[in-house]
């Protein structure tokens, strides 16, 4: 039989893992995995930050969707004006049309990707920049194949409301205690069904 250091100097201490820590027995089989703490300061910061960045790329997708429309309406009402109308400057104005059409349906394909990159990108690095969010992530990103996608969409719900699903079919929920105003505690903890 092989004796560790605690076992020798004689304050046996069961051992606490990070994960797995089972709450008091009134808990009725709720198992911690994971327990931090976040800036209150600046999670109210955040909060604003993503909402605000959030609306920039939601925007900026309205702004194409509507100059798509803007531009079959065009192209559409092209083809009467074309038919209904005699002359010769008809020619000119429905060449003209069908011109710009094509000049803005490609440049909306060239441009569309960068767009949505460049608001991508912005959203990382928001996200980088959160010491908050990154403890979030990554007590959580065990539970979900994307970690990298998952989600000021969580983040944010989590800072508004006490407790918020991350995923339904395992139980897993993370609890936010915003009851010491200077240092938020953020638990994330899976209720494991009674034996029948």
């Amino acid at each position: 039989m092989t004796t560790t250091p605690e076992m020798t100097a004689g304050t046996a201490q069961p051992f606490m893992p990070k994960f797995g820590q089972m709450l008091s027995p009134e808990a009725k089989g709720i198992l911690v995995l994971d327990e931090f703490t976040i800036d209150p300061a600046t999670a109210r910061h955040d909060q604003h930050g993503f909402r605000a960045a959030l609306a920039a790329v939601a925007l900026t997708l309205r702004k194409i969707a509507a100059l798509r429309v803007i531009i079959a309406i065009v192209a559409i009402g092209n083809l009467p004006l074309f038919l209904l109308t005699s002359g010769w400057w008809i020619y000119a104005v429905s060449l003209a049309l069908v011109v710009g059409v094509h000049a803005a349906v490609s440049w909306l394909n060239k441009h569309e990707p960068k767009v949505r990159q460049r608001q991508s990108l912005e959203l990382h690095l928001h996200r980088e920049r959160s010491a908050n969010y990154r403890k979030v992530r990554d007590a959580v990103k065990y539970m979900i194949d994307t970690p990298s996608r998952m989600n000021e969409h969580l983040y944010l719900e989590l800072l508004a409301a006490k407790r918020v699903a991350l995923n339904v079919a395992h139980g897993t929920v993370a609890l936010l205690d915003t009851s010491d105003d200077a240092a938020w505690k953020v638990r994330i903890v899976r209720e494991i069904p009674a034996a029948a």
